[in-house]
């Protein structure tokens, strides 16, 4: 059974309703009647989400049956072959990676994988990489560029993990060189933010030539409650935060810290996972196909370009 947020507790209650009637075992005709909540249930779902707040679009994002990393790699890549280590420490859980083909061509693919149950949680580290993983990245990312594969990533964490074995391995400094590896790559990269994309953890394989973003996911400095609990000491202030550091897709879109928005199926990615992916999918070819043909050496200029703009169309 789906895993209904607080702000939709009147859709859950129409929900329950639809399935007592249809489990009716009566001689009335009820069709009728199932057809009107229907209508009612997709309209409340149209106006629920069309005015989701900031913390209601957190909500959203981190909702435990968005599509994960690996039902992504399932649907969309055939061929997926994982590579593991650093070859410096070992190997990461959070951030994983490899090769495979997306629609025909071959890729490199990476992202981060929180874990669907308690046991892949812990396994994965909640999504959350260590050094080793940023490192990974950066082997994966020297890859393709060495053999002109396009890079392909999917963020999906709260941020890099902020252990003390962490630091002493140089997560500061593994985040830094990740981030610069993407910037200086000269084959198309392309990154969605899938749910969250919290801080350096989200940056360290999102600074590509195109950057998409779910219409439901969150995007971010720092999570809301690590910024409330700085700042006012106390979480309660969490939704204050949320509004103020703009972690829509819709308000990045005018910052231009995106590129596009994808968008989800009504009442988000959680409620049809297989057409979420699909439109996922599209919107992904879609920015490979722009940049086919493209030099390296301009593409490597057109993503300077970019991120030196950040900005400039909300202060416009």
């Amino acid at each position: 059974m789906m895993t209904f947020l607080e702000f939709e507790k009147p859709i859950a209650e129409l929900e329950g309703k639809i399935r007592e009637l249809r489990s009716f075992k009566g001689g009335a005709d009820i069709t009728a009647e199932v057809g009107q909540l229907e209508t009612k249930l997709g309209k409340l779902l149209k106006e629920t989400y069309a005015g989701l707040t900031p913390t209601q679009k957190m909500q959203v994002a981190r909702h435990p049956e968005r599509p994960h990393f690996h039902d992504l790699i399932g649907h969309l890549f055939e061929d997926f072959t994982p590579l593991s280590g650093d070859r410096s420490f070992g190997e990461d859980e959070a951030l994983v990676g490899g090769l495979a083909r997306f629609r025909g061509e071959a890729c490199v693919v990476m992202g981060h994988e929180k874990g669907w149950d308690t046991e892949s949680r812990i396994k994965h580290n909640f999504g959350m990489a260590r050094p080793e993983g940023y490192r990974k990245a950066i082997r994966l990312m020297d890859m393709a560029d060495r053999f002109g594969l396009p890079v392909l990533s999917l963020v999906d964490t709260s941020g890099a993990y902020p252990g003390v074995g962490a630091e002493e391995r140089g997560q500061a400094e593994a985040i830094a060189r990740s981030t610069d590896k993407c910037l200086g790559l000269e084959v198309p990269m392309v990154t969605c933010i899938v749910g969250e994309g919290g801080s350096g953890g989200a940056v360290a394989i999102a600074a590509a030539n195109k950057v998409l973003m779910m219409e439901h996911a969150i995007y971010s400095v720092i999570s809301p409650e690590g910024c409330a609990s700085i700042l006012w000491r106390t979480n309660d202030k969490a939704n204050e935060a949320a509004v103020a550091l703009k972690i829509t897709a819709q308000d990045l879109l005018k910052l231009g810290v995106i590129d596009e928005i994808v968008a989800e199926p009504l009442g988000g990615a959680h409620r049809d996972t297989e057409r979420a992916m699909n439109m996922l999918g599209d919107a992904m070819e879609r920015s490979l196909r722009d940049m086919s043909g493209v030099d390296g050496g301009r593409l490597k200029e057109l993503r300077r370009e970019k991120f030196l703009a950040i900005g400039d169309k909300g202060l416009a």
